[in-house]
C-alpha cells in the first residue's frame, strides 16, 4: 500500500483528500504545515507527497527546497489555489514532479499520482536493472595489474578522453570499456556496443550510421545507426582492427566531424559520442602492413588501455572462479558450489588461452554438470588437469625458485617472469617473434614485458 503525505493548512482539505485516497486503496499520513511534513520525513519515507503552496511560516516552495535536501529523489506534486505559469516553472526547477491547481478535479488528481507512482516505480526498476548490470560486468581481481587498471579508470573515466584498449581474445576489454562509461558524466546515457568484426562489409555502414527507406533492397524503413542512438552517451567499437579500410576512412570522418549521413540520405546529422575502443590485434604492426589506418589509429589512441592475460595475473583466478561461482549456481538456482584446495591449485597453474572468457565458460559447466556441492581435481576437463598440473623443480628447464631473493609476492613474480623470459629468449635464439609464440604471448606484450624488466635482446 502506498504510503501518501498531504501537507496544507486547511483541515478540511487534509481531511477530504484523506478519506479519498483512504477510499482509493492509499495510506494517507497528514501535516498542517512546511515545518510538520519536514519533522515528519525524518521518520517516514513516503511514496508520495501532495504539498501545497500558500502556506504561513515556511510556504510549500521552501519546504520542497527543504525535502530536497533531505531525499533528493522524493516524489512531490504541488497543489495551489492561486497558482501562476512562474510558480509552476518554479516548483518545477525545485523538482516537483507535477503541478496541480485548486479547487482539486477528484479525476485528475488520482490520474496524476497514479501516473506518478507509476513513473516512480519505472525509475526505480531501471535502477535495479543498471545495478544488476553493473554487477554481472563488475571487474573481478586483486592483482596489481588489475589495480592498477581500476586506477587508470578511475582517472580517466570523468574526462572526456577517447580511449583504445587492447588484449587478447576473452581478457575482458568490454568490462574496462564499460566501466570508463559507468563512472563517466554521461553513464545515464547509453553505452552502445559494436562488434566490427561481426557485422557483413557490405551491412556495416548501415549499422553505424543508419539508413533511408529504400536506400537499398531490403530498406523498407527508416533506421537509425550506432553513432546516432549513442548520441550523448558512449560507443564502444569491439574488434575494431577487423574494419576495412573503406570503413576506416568513414569512421575516420565521423570521429574528426562529429557529423554523418545516413545511407541514402542527405540530411546531416551532428552527434556528441565518447568512443571507446578495443582490439585484440596489434595495430602498429597492421599498420606498417597497409591494413589499418595510421592517422585512425592516432585518432582513437589517445588513452591507451592494456588488458592483461588471465595467465599473467593467476592470483585473480580463485577470485574470479568463487565470483562465476556464485554467479552461475544463482542463476540455475543451485546451492553454492565451491572448489576444492587441490582444483583451485591446478585452475591457478593452467595457462587459460582462452583468458577469463574460458574460465567462465568452464565454471558454468561445472556448476551444471557437478552434482556434489564440491567440485574436485578429478572432476576438472582432463586437458586442463594435464597442463595445469605444476612441473616438478627438477624437469628441465624449471628455473630454481631458491634463487629468487625478493621479499614481497609482486617482486618475486616479476623476477620469475624475468628469468622465465631471459631463458626462453636464449631458447629461441633472441627471435622475438618465435618466443612469444613459444610462450603463447602477443608480441606486442612481450615486447612490452622485455622493455620493463630492461632485458637487452642479443642480435
Amino acid at each position: 500500500m502506498h504510503q501518501i503525505l498531504i501537507v496544507d493548512d486547511e483541515q478540511s482539505i487534509r481531511d477530504s483528500l484523506a478519506g479519498i485516497l483512504q477510499d482509493e486503496g492509499y495510506s494517507p499520513v497528514t501535516a498542517a504545515n512546511g515545518e510538520d511534513a519536514l519533522n515528519l520525513l525524518r521518520e517516514e519515507r513516503p511514496d508520495l507527497i501532495l504539498l501545497d503552496i500558500w502556506m504561513p511560516g515556511m510556504d510549500g516552495l521552501e519546504a520542497l527546497s527543504r525535502i530536497r535536501e533531505y531525499q533528493p529523489e522524493q516524489l512531490v506534486i504541488m497543489m495551489s489555489g492561486h497558482g501562476t505559469i512562474e510558480t509552476a516553472v518554479r516548483a518545477t526547477k525545485l523538482g516537483a514532479h507535477d503541478f496541480i491547481e485548486k479547487p482539486l478535479s477528484l479525476e485528475k488528481l488520482l490520474v496524476t499520482i497514479q501516473n506518478a507512482l507509476k513513473l516512480n516505480r519505472l525509475v526505480e526498476e531501471n535502477r535495479e536493472l543498471k545495478a544488476k548490470i553493473a554487477k554481472e560486468h563488475e571487474m573481478i581481481g586483486a592483482s596489481p595489474a588489475i589495480v592498477e587498471l581500476k586506477k587508470q579508470i578511475e582517472i580517466v573515466a570523468p574526462t572526456s578522453g577517447w580511449a583504445l584498449i587492447t588484449g587478447e581474445n576473452g581478457t575482458g576489454k568490454e568490462l574496462v570499456a564499460r566501466a570508463i562509461h559507468m563512472q563517466s558524466q554521461r553513464s545515464s546515457r547509453t553505452f552502445v556496443e559494436v562488434n566490427c568484426a561481426a557485422i557483413p562489409e557490405d551491412l556495416i555502414e548501415s549499422e553505424l550510421f543508419g539508413h533511408e527507406k529504400g536506400s537499398f533492397t531490403g530498406a523498407t524503413a527508416q533506421r537509425r545507426g550506432k553513432f546516432d542512438l549513442a548520441n550523448e552517451g558512449t560507443l564502444f567499437l569491439d574488434e575494431i582492427g577487423d574494419m576495412s579500410l573503406k570503413t576506416q576512412a568513414k569512421v575516420l570522418r565521423i570521429l574528426q566531424e562529429r557529423k554523418f549521413e545516413r545511407v541514402g540520405g542527405s540530411r546531416t546529422i551532428e552527434v556528441d559520442v565518447r568512443v571507446i575502443a578495443a582490439t585484440n590485434k596489434d595495430l602498429p604492426a597492421q599498420i606498417a602492413a597497409g591494413q589499418f589506418r595510421e592517422d585512425l589509429y592516432y585518432r582513437l589512441n589517445v588513452i591507451p588501455f592494456h588488458v592483461p592475460p588471465l595467465r599473467e595475473r593467476r592470483e585473480d583466478i580463485p577470485l574470479l572462479a568463487k565470483h562465476f561461482l556464485a554467479f552461475f549456481c544463482g542463476k540455475e538456482g543451485r546451492e553454492l558450489k565451491e572448489l576444492d584446495d587441490e582444483a583451485i591449485a591446478v585452475l591457478s597453474a593452467y595457462t587459460w588461452p582462452g583468458n577469463v572468457r574460458e574460465l567462465k565458460n568452464l565454471i558454468e559447466r561445472l556448476v551444471i554438470m557437478v552434482p556434489t556441492r564440491t567440485i574436485t581435481r578429478a572432476q576438472l576437463p582432463a586437458t586442463i588437469i594435464q597442463q595445469g598440473t605444476t612441473a616438478s623443480d627438477d624437469q628441465p628447464g624449471a628455473i630454481d625458485l631458491g634463487t629468487i631473493s625478493a621479499d614481497t609476492f609482486r617482486e618475486a613474480r616479476e623476477e620469475f617472469e624475468k628469468e622465465f623470459l631471459l631463458r626462453k629468449l636464449e631458447e629461441n635464439d633472441w627471435n622475438v617473434s618465435k618466443t612469444a609464440e613459444a610462450i603463447e604471448m602477443e608480441r606486442s606484450n612481450l615486447h612490452r614485458k622485455i622493455k620493463s624488466f630492461g632485458i637487452e635482446v642479443k642480435k
